[in-house]
């Protein structure tokens, strides 16, 4: 398995054929039972980036292999990508993924927590589920952030100073409230092509 940013494969292919070494550059990434590609807006309106993803894929999905692309557009709404690669990414399922919800990420400051062995009330995780929603390490630095806090001021967590800890990030959300109903914010999500169509066997 391998995994690059679309930027990282733009740049390795431009050196490459700078340095003409595209034959090195396609053993690595046409070698490969599963390739992971971020940020695939980027091959957007790059014509020799996008006809070389091209010929990647189809390698990869006529050996029978597995691609994966995270994006936060689908493939319909990046209109500067060529057609007979968006329609590639089409093929597979397009999965959207929404950021957790409020009980996920309870459950996520609570392993965290048990993981690092630290002692913290609930109604501590609570205020801290609710001003980060969206990105699941910034939830985890948070609880580092409140934790490394505490020790700096000598004092026991409360929900009082996870607040002064995540100041910046409280000043914008909205406060803990008694309805915990709070779960139901969300933001846009990403979207995912997964390449699950293969080509059918044929038997011998």
């Amino acid at each position: 398995m391998l995994y690059v940013s679309a930027e990282q494969y733009t740049n390795e292919l431009v050196t490459a054929i700078r340095e003409k070494s595209t034959d090195e550059f396609r053993k690595k990434f046409r070698n490969v039972d599963m390739l992971l590609v971020g940020r695939r807006a980027v091959f957007a309106g790059k014509e020799q980036i996008e006809e070389n993803f091209f010929y990647t894929f189809n390698e990869l999905h006529s050996s029978n292999r597995q691609i994966v692309v995270a994006s936060d557009q689908s493939p319909k709404s990046i209109t500067a990508m060529k057609e007979r690669l968006r329609s590639r990414f089409e093929w597979g399922l397009v999965a959207d993924l929404q950021p957790p919800d409020f009980e996920t990420r309870m459950g996520i400051l609570q392993n965290k927590a048990d993981h690092d062995e630290i002692t913290i009330k609930h109604d501590v995780l609570e205020y801290i589920a609710l001003q980060v929603k969206d990105n699941i390490r910034a939830l985890e630095g948070s609880l580092n952030r409140v934790v490394a806090y505490s020790k700096l001021l000598n004092t026991a967590v409360t929900p009082e100073i996870a607040g002064r800890a995540l100041c910046d990030i409280a000043s914008k959300e909205p406060k803990l409230a008694a309805d915990h109903s709070a779960p139901h914010y969300r933001n846009s999500g990403r979207h995912i092509p997964i390449d699950t169509h293969r080509p059918p066997r044929t038997k011998t």
